[in-house]
């Protein structure tokens, strides 16, 4: 990973200057709500692979508050405060629920639970795995500077999911991606290389691996154990309320276009996977 200073550095941070001055004021005022947050969660990883079903479930949860790609890791490397970005997080985990969690064009709005509200908050993070991927390959300062902020263990998610279906859902929403699907490949195995070495840097503790598939498959057995990880319980209505929403079976977006898959391009998905002990079993026709 490299570890230059980014040259964009003065126009984000600019971005979000704006921030500071009510980020300050949010932050005393609820400074109280994060006396007992001992975990930081954070998601890395790649677009389109079921980061925002996840991140809305655990957000649903009491004790559990989750932004939707607030970036908080690059307010870190800002110089916001602990208490600064946790607010943030806070604002736009109540932001969300209020819009009934509608994310990529899906409604993750769980029922009865507490998304957009909080009872003796422990964990908090962000879903923002594709730019989190991004800022960890550019410098190992963004997680530094996270880790030293938050003072809380830091632990992280990785969501995966069938590589043809990632780069089938990426071509069907991002235009260069439908003219030249070959960029979308080496964009999402790019992706891969680094969630590869910056898994070597973790220990077996600070991070949770989650298939797609398996979690549409069992939802609450994978919830149970995805809490458990981040230090708090599932209990059985919220597993009942969370797996209420999470569609039977996983979409196999592969099969929807607009990528016309061949036997080059299906190919050489299998074999770079074959590099990635976590795409092992995947495949075209499974």
């Amino acid at each position: 990973m490299l570890t230059k200073e980014l040259p964009l550095h003065i126009a984000k941070a600019a971005q979000a200057g704006w921030l500071y001055v009510p980020s300050l004021l949010g932050g005393a005022r609820n400074r109280q709500h994060f006396d007992k947050v001992n975990t930081y969660c954070e998601f890395i990883g790649y677009p389109r692979s079921g980061h925002s079903l996840i991140g809305a479930l655990l957000n649903a949860h009491p004790n559990i508050a989750v932004a939707h790609e607030l970036a908080a890791m690059r307010y870190a490397y800002l110089g916001f405060s602990r208490e600064q970005i946790f607010y943030l997080i806070l604002r736009n985990a109540r932001r969300a629920a209020r819009e009934g969690e509608v994310l990529g064009g899906y409604v993750y709005n769980v029922p009865n639970q507490w998304q957009g509200r909080i009872s003796d908050l422990r964990v908090i993070g962000d879903k923002e795995g594709y730019g989190t991927t991004l800022r960890l390959r550019l410098s190992d300062r963004y997680l530094e500077r996270l880790r030293s902020v938050v003072r809380a263990k830091v632990r992280f998610v990785h969501v995966v999911r069938n590589p043809y279906d990632v780069v089938s859902t990426r071509a069907r929403r991002v235009r260069r991606f439908a003219k030249n699907p070959m960029l979308c490949i080496q964009d999402f195995f790019s992706l891969c290389d680094t969630v590869a070495d910056f898994r070597q840097t973790l220990e077996s503790d600070e991070i949770f691996e989650l298939r797609h598939e398996s979690f549409v498959r069992d939802p609450k057995k994978h919830l149970v154990n995805l809490c458990g990880f981040l230090g708090v319980e599932a209990s059985d209505e919220y597993q009942r309320d969370c797996g209420s929403i999470v569609f039977e079976t996983p979409h196999r977006s592969r099969h929807a276009g607009p990528i016309k898959w061949d036997g080059t391009m299906i190919d050489l998905v299998s074999e770079e996977a074959k590099r990635f002990p976590f795409l092992d079993g995947y495949s075209f026709e499974d």
